[in-house]
């Protein structure tokens, strides 16, 4: 493959390889009894696969030059947030883990939301508007900042949250809480850095616009 066609294409075979590696591998199976697991699928999904599948979307041409997605950035990123911390309440959480529709439907709704909150973020750069930029910067922050808070509670609460923290047998020798702290540290280490790099790359191609371009 030329060296044109690779750096079009290479994100989008990343991200292909990155989703089969996730999904048809050994981590579903692992994921039913682990929370720690879990969490690995849940990042590799929204902030590895996701923002690699966005950006093949932008090389390839498939995004409006206009930057017209820049509109729908922050309603993706409230539906990210609501489906987010809703697949982590404990009922519906357990369930997912327990139930294989449920889990197919949850993956599937993580990786849509991702894509959509990441593709609408990346596309308001196209703009030519200052405040679509910002608000591409803006959804990527506010999510930087939810999953930030969502994975200090996972970290920090004193017992498992989840009933299948006490049916399960989490990872290698650590306890149910333990297993709980592990996957909360994912998600702030991978999920809210991921999010929050993306939005201050976004935030400085904001800050670089000369202000005669900046005025409406």
């Amino acid at each position: 493959m030329s060296s044109p066609a690779l750096r079009r294409h290479g994100p989008l075979g990343l991200a292909l390889l990155l989703l089969a590696m996730l999904w048809v591998g050994p981590l579903p199976a692992r994921a039913e009894t682990s929370f720690a697991a879990h969490m690995v699928l849940h990042m590799g999904v929204v902030a590895l696969a996701a923002p690699l599948l966005a950006f093949s979307l932008g090389r390839s041409g498939l995004l409006p030059a206009s930057g017209g997605t820049g509109r729908f950035v922050l309603p993706a990123a409230l539906l990210e947030f609501l489906l987010i911390w809703g697949w982590h309440a404990p009922a519906l959480h357990d369930a997912a883990r327990q139930h294989i529709g449920l889990f197919a439907l949850e993956q599937g709704s993580f990786l849509l939301a991702g894509l959509f909150l990441w593709t609408t973020a990346l596309g308001s750069l196209g703009s030519p508007q200052t405040g679509a930029r910002a608000a591409g910067a803006a959804g990527l922050l506010l999510t930087s900042m939810h999953m930030t808070l969502l994975g200090a509670l996972l970290l920090l609460a004193p017992r498992p949250l989840y009933r299948c923290g006490t049916l399960c047998s989490p990872l290698a020798t650590l306890t149910p809480l333990e297993d709980q702290q592990l996957g909360g540290t994912l998600m702030l280490l991978v999920g809210g850095a991921a999010y929050l790099a993306g939005g201050i790359a976004l935030l400085a191609g904001v800050l670089r616009i000369p202000k005669v371009e900046a005025r409406p």
